[in-house]
């Protein structure tokens, strides 16, 4: 779901309400601020965009240039690195006594079904994931089919010009932390993840355009409404990916104004 796939992506934002927004004539998913120590930019990212986002709002070039330190959600040079691809995968997977046909309810499966016959080659493979992995797998596949690519993520196109700039790259969160942040949840929160992602995907790409056209102008609200309106009524997984993770943070973003 949208819903899921952007939840990572604008956490501090969502804690931080009050911040001004920056440079208003020009609205972004942008604040600005500041304290004796200094200025801190929030920025809310979107993982996977497209070519036609760029060049991006010159707001958010602006905060960039005026940065020294660039501190992302998690270090993407660890997330790539090969030895997390595959922590990441072998986590994912299920044991090898056991399939999505042996751990899902039968209306969650019956759900699934229905998808695989349009996932092709994939079908099979996808059968040996836990359900919290299948559905970042096939809500992924869906944000590719209507034209994103993480190529053109924020948060890469940032993370690249960093390293190519010498500024320091940091994350407020490690890899493992957000594998663990799927992986620990019981089977039965795994389930009604996959079925809320299968159930949605009629209506993925409206929301998908809906969602980052209100990023592109800024319009937090329509942001909010459209991340939040399902999500809060899965009381646990509002917990464990947008408020405990929230909470988190503000001592960590508190300590970058020195």
């Amino acid at each position: 779901m949208v819903q899921k796939t952007a939840l990572r992506s604008i956490a501090v934002i969502a804690a931080i309400l009050l911040v001004a927004p920056l440079h208003a004539a020009a609205k972004t998913f942008a604040w600005k601020a500041s304290g004796k120590g200094g200025t801190v930019y929030l920025v809310g990212s979107v993982h996977l965009l497209s070519q036609d986002f760029y060049p991006l709002n010159p707001a958010l070039e602006a905060a960039y240039k005026d940065s020294a330190l660039l501190v992302e959600e998690v270090d993407l040079g660890e997330m790539s690195a090969p030895e997390q691809q595959f922590s990441l995968l072998s986590r994912g997977m299920l044991p090898s006594s056991q399939s999505l046909d042996t751990v899902l309810t039968p209306q969650t499966l019956a759900l699934l079904n229905k998808k695989l016959g349009d996932l092709g080659a994939l079908a099979e493979p996808l059968k040996r994931f836990k359900p919290w992995m299948a559905a970042l797998t096939i809500e992924s596949l869906e944000w590719v089919k209507a034209g994103f690519d993480p190529n053109f993520g924020l948060d890469k196109h940032f993370y690249d010009r960093a390293k190519t700039d010498g500024k320091t790259v940091e994350g407020f969160e490690t890899a493992d932390f957000q594998v663990s942040l799927f992986d620990q949840m019981p089977m039965k929160e795994q389930d009604q993840l996959l079925a809320s992602t299968l159930k949605d995907i009629d209506a993925e790409q409206a929301n998908m355009s809906k969602l980052i056209g209100a990023w592109r102008n800024g319009d937090a609200p329509t942001v909010e409404q459209i991340v939040l309106a399902d999500l809060k009524t899965e009381s646990a997984l509002y917990q464990r990916v947008l408020v405990g993770r929230n909470r988190n943070w503000m001592p960590k973003i508190e300590a970058l104004f020195g």
